[in-house]
């Protein structure tokens, strides 16, 4: 069981929140972690790389000299891959990376990854957060008082907020996400995540449906 600080936005603890992490996620398989962060790094690429084979750079297809009697290694078409200015033997063309792994694979490494910054204490509760109009400097401000200012962070709120994510997005490296769009990759990535307690009753109601 582990009992985390709650803090208010200036900073002060406020309380302490109970929670078990092997109730989020009973066992972590650091494979299945692996697994679903590649596959959506897989599923970010572009993929829109493209280099020219010997049938598609420009060049006569005239053979260079005679088969025989030159003293040369016989040689056909100046496009060949051997030859400086030629087509790539091996040529890139475009092609979709993307491939998907069981919905519920995905679901489980969410929570293991979510039970994994519980354990290790890179997770910071706050009562609550929310603003009456977007406004950097009141985000900055807070992320100051919880000392994680200038540390890559991830900020969950229980549900989609304009206002905290518009307030947010312009700060380096601080991203904002509602519970429903968490992931492996968006909690594994950065250094620290910032919850709400409403965000973490949300992903403990979550997790005991599983």
């Amino acid at each position: 069981m582990a009992s985390l600080p709650i803090y208010n936005k200036s900073g002060d603890e406020v309380g302490k929140y109970e929670i078990d992490p092997a109730a989020i996620a009973p066992k972590i398989s650091q494979q299945l972690l692996h697994d679903v962060v590649v596959m959506y790094q897989a599923n970010a690429r572009q993929g829109t790389h493209k280099t020219k084979g010997r049938g598609e750079v420009a060049g006569t297809t005239k053979k260079m000299y005679r088969q025989k009697g030159t003293g040369n290694a016989r040689a056909g078409s100046r496009r060949s891959g051997l030859r400086r200015g030629g087509g790539h033997i091996f040529a890139l063309t475009n092609r979709d990376y993307s491939y998907k792994l069981p919905k519920k694979a995905m679901q489980s490494a969410t929570r293991m990854a979510i039970a994994k910054r519980i354990a290790s204490e890179d997770l910071v509760v706050i009562d609550e957060l929310a603003f009456s109009a977007p406004k950097t400097k009141d985000m900055a401000a807070v992320l100051k008082a919880l000392k994680l200012s200038g540390k890559s962070t991830l900020v969950a709120t229980a549900a989609l907020d304009q206002n905290v994510y518009k307030s947010a997005r312009n700060i380096d490296r601080v991203s904002v996400s509602p519970v429903a769009e968490l992931n492996a990759l968006l909690v594994l990535t950065p250094r620290k995540m910032l919850v709400t307690k409403a965000a973490l009753d949300a992903i403990a109601a979550a997790a005991k449906k599983k």
